[in-house]
């Protein structure tokens, strides 16, 4: 049997490669024959990881991380009718058995049957089922004939590959973020955040047609990785007035549409940026989206948060100005992506050239044995993607 390895976070602040048990078919005692094996052919550090590797959530130490996963099928399971070995395939962050009434409802980021303690699970992720992640080797994906996106061709997927890796979650993560904005032809969209997500939200604003993107954030570099692919730019840390911003590089202190793409760790904005301020991202989209607009919130928030600032923060209280949005009557949208809903036809964006997400977000390609580093230099602020490459198959 073949060794594996994985990204294992250790303690706040530290993850290292660990030698891992080779996956099988099962979670426990709970049998996967409807499982495949995956050679991973890419794996990508998120955001969300990064939360964990900070300290703010309750993950336990030694935890597999990894939910953004491409693979080859090396084994399938004895229930696997319609994906076979051989085949690259894409896995969506969301397990979803495909079931139970959510699933069959596409709510594929909240099933009901794959994680005992609520609805939603994903891999290598804290409280969400326990399944293993994808930042290894080797690793076993449930439910297959269900989750996995199959691509239609293994010579142009591996050509792609910088692009299709991006399937798994943040290219659908940014698009369902400017989808349930309300982003079309015409549109004027800010998005808040120039992280991964924020800039394949940036980017699918413009396949969506918006007519401007402006994105806001407080690292130079990602500011000008966002003005890279035709977005206007704001740098928060330089102000607090974010409508008059908007108002000099459109005309007037509003947008059609907003997506919050920075989550529970958001600061403040001008003055008040050296320190979290964890509801100011979505009280300032609040005030600048017109009356009517929506705001798509694809942002992390959470029930638990060890590093908040106060009691409130500690357990997802935060000081929302409800009463402003109820009054513009802005639709809020919040909530994991539901991946499957839009993958299929993102890779046929890919496939078709009708957008270049892997130049849009600055992917680079590292070893596994790299992924440590790759985590500091996110930490950090690195305005890059950082796609994890276990077997030297990207070329």
């Amino acid at each position: 049997m073949a060794g594996n390895k994985g990204v294992a976070y250790v303690k706040t602040g530290v993850v290292e490669l660990q030698s891992i048990d080779y996956p099988t078919l099962s979670l426990g005692p709970r049998k996967c024959n409807h499982g495949v094996i995956l050679k991973i052919v890419t794996t990508n550090i998120c955001g969300s990881d990064q939360h964990m590797v900070r300290g703010r959530t309750t993950a336990p130490s030694g935890l597999i991380l990894g939910h953004e996963i491409t693979g080859e099928v090396i084994e399938a399971g004895s229930d696997v009718e319609f994906i076979s070995v051989g085949d690259i395939v894409s896995v969506p962050f969301n397990i979803a058995c495909g079931r139970c009434r959510n699933c069959k409802e596409g709510k594929t980021g909240i099933c009901l049957e794959v994680n005992p303690a609520r609805p939603g699970a994903a891999y290598g992720y804290v409280d969400m089922g326990g399944w293993v992640g994808g930042q290894a080797e080797y690793v076993m994906v449930p439910y297959a004939d269900f989750n996995l996106l199959k691509f239609p061709d293994r010579d142009q997927a591996l050509a792609k590959i910088k692009d299709l890796t991006l399937l798994s979650d943040i290219f659908p993560t940014g698009y369902h973020g400017a989808v349930t904005a309300g982003v079309g032809p015409g549109s004027i969209v800010y998005v808040a955040g120039a992280g991964p997500v924020g800039l394949a939200c940036a980017a699918s604003c413009h396949l969506l047609g918006a007519a401007c993107v402006i994105v806001g954030d407080m690292i130079p570099e990602r500011l000008a990785q966002a003005r890279s692919f035709g977005c206007e730019t704001i740098d928060l840390s330089k102000t607090d007035d974010l409508g008059g911003q908007i108002d000099q590089i459109v005309g007037e202190p509003e947008v059609d549409a907003a997506v919050d793409c920075v989550g529970f760790e958001a600061r403040g904005h001008g003055a008040d940026c050296s320190h979290e301020q964890p509801a100011t991202v979505l009280n300032a989209v609040m005030e600048i989206t017109r009356a009517g607009g929506a705001i798509g919130i694809p942002g992390l928030y959470v029930t638990g948060d060890p590093g908040g600032i106060d009691d409130n923060a500690k357990v997802g209280n935060l000081g929302i100005r409800i009463g402003l949005g109820w009054a513009k009557s802005h639709c809020f949208a919040t909530g994991q992506c539901p991946v499957m809903k839009y993958n299929r036809a993102l890779m046929q964006a890919i496939l078709y050239e009708k957008i270049e997400i892997a130049k849009a977000v600055n992917v680079e390609v590292i070893s596994l044995d790299a992924a440590p580093q790759g985590y500091t230099d996110f930490d950090h602020g690195a305005a890059k993607k950082f796609v994890i490459d276990p077997h030297g198959m990207v070329a």
